[in-house]
């Protein structure tokens, strides 16, 4: 019944779990709570250890597997640097391992679950310091373009505030399309996307799977994506080509879709706004 509640929920629920809502800005949410090991740490690459303890305050050891595991963790500087998306190991007890390499700063580590005992998925959060000189970098332009050595992603669609819409991926390689991407975690890529001021997560879902007679293995990737509020995020897609996985960043402005105010007028509105916030 689990998976099936689950399979349903994410096929009807495009704007996301929960709504629009971001997640992950609280260690805690009804009754689930994530316990770090150590909260400060140091520089470098490293392993680290977690639970997350359920209502009844014990460790939890039975989850509904989302997109192929039973937790998805993410690590990310607060300036949207040094993004890391990894699956850690669970022991009978409920204690999670991974490996992270990290630089100095201020981290925000993310766990992206479904306990077995509750109704849908959760997004906790906690924050983490790790030791050294901080070098905080600036937020990246938006260009619609990422590049990752010789492979380009371009992003086309808008994201818009309180609305479902369409972002489509598209990646090639030396200039030519790449018509032969893996799948990775039941798609053909996985995408993150993060509120910047907030860190706030949202909830984003891949259009079509893997062998499912229509969705082609690229060169594009399509997603629904809802962004909780107007803003700007840091959009994270991790894709798999010739057995590795590699991770395309883009930032991206939420636009206004008006179809009755004059666009002059609705841009001038919406930039003041911006302005004063």
């Amino acid at each position: 019944m689990n998976s099936h509640a689950g399979h349903e929920h994410a096929a009807h629920n495009h704007a996301g779990h929960g709504g629009a809502q971001a997640g992950g800005l609280s260690v805690s949410e009804t009754g689930y709570t994530l316990e770090l090991d150590a909260t400060i740490l140091g520089a470098g690459p490293q392993t680290i250890t977690f639970r997350v303890t359920g209502p009844d305050g014990q460790p939890v050891t039975a989850y509904v597997p989302e997109h192929e595991k039973e937790l998805h963790f993410i690590a990310v500087r607060r300036d949207t640097t040094g993004f890391q998306h990894v699956h850690p190991v669970r022991d009978g007890k409920g204690v999670w391992t991974t490996e992270l390499t990290l630089t100095p700063g201020d981290w925000k580590f993310f766990t992206d679950i479904h306990p077995a005992a509750h109704t849908g998925t959760l997004t906790l959060g906690a924050d983490v310091a790790v030791a050294g000189a901080y070098d905080p970098r600036p937020l990246p332009e938006s260009t619609g373009i990422a590049r990752i050595g010789d492979y380009a992603v371009t992003l086309d669609g808008e994201l818009l505030a309180g609305e479902a819409s369409e972002l489509t991926l598209t990646v090639s390689r030396d200039g030519h399309p790449v018509t032969d991407l893996e799948p990775y975690l039941a798609a053909y890529g996985h995408l993150v996307a993060l509120r910047v001021g907030d860190l706030g997560y949202l909830h984003v879902h891949p259009e079509g799977a893997p062998g499912d007679g229509v969705t082609a293995p690229g060169p594009e990737i399509s997603f629904m994506a809802v962004a909780p509020s107007a803003g700007t995020y840091r959009l994270f897609l991790d894709f798999q080509h010739e057995g590795t996985v590699r991770t395309a960043e883009f930032t991206v402005r939420t636009t206004t879709k008006t179809a009755t105010a004059a666009p002059g007028h609705e841009h001038h509105a919406h930039h003041g706004h911006h302005g004063h916030h």
